[in-house]
């Protein structure tokens, strides 16, 4: 009787302090989050640095460093970022896209060709972008 009521007393205490450390990861995303649309991309940066290191596979926090990366010209962190975004969700749409566009500028209109098939297949939210891809496809390729 008194293993089981130990056991019980270690399980919540281990449950308790798993939901609290995830809340806390949670609040540096949610800083990140509100200090990148407040255009303090430092800060969101660091934010979202410290998301990672506590949940290393979460998709989001290297989607918003390459949009800050974007946002401060860092073409080979933004690139990285989004890279990473789409090894950790690959169909991740808004990642497909940035990626798309800026491998186009890039003149690399096979690999944002192979994106777009992805991007096109499993697109939900931002499906009204197909066709501006297409069309910037079919511009840069001529």
């Amino acid at each position: 009787m008194n293993k089981k009521i130990i056991i019980l007393l270690i399980l919540i205490f281990f449950n308790n302090n798993i939901r609290v450390n995830s809340l806390e990861d949670l609040k540096f995303f949610n800083q990140g989050k509100q200090n990148f649309e407040k255009e303090k991309y430092d800060k969101a940066k660091i934010n979202f640095e410290k998301h990672i290191v506590r949940d290393p596979k979460n998709s989001k926090s290297y989607l918003y460093l390459s949009k800050i990366y974007k946002v401060k010209k860092l073409n080979d962190e933004y690139e990285k970022n989004l890279n990473t975004t789409l090894l950790l969700d690959p169909k991740n749409e808004e990642a497909l896209y940035m990626l798309i566009s800026k491998k186009l500028k890039d003149g690399d209109f096979d690999l944002a060709k192979k994106k777009f098939e992805i991007f096109k297949s499993s697109c939900k939210k931002l499906c009204e972008k197909k066709v501006e891809l297409s069309n910037l496809i079919k511009k840069y390729k001529n």
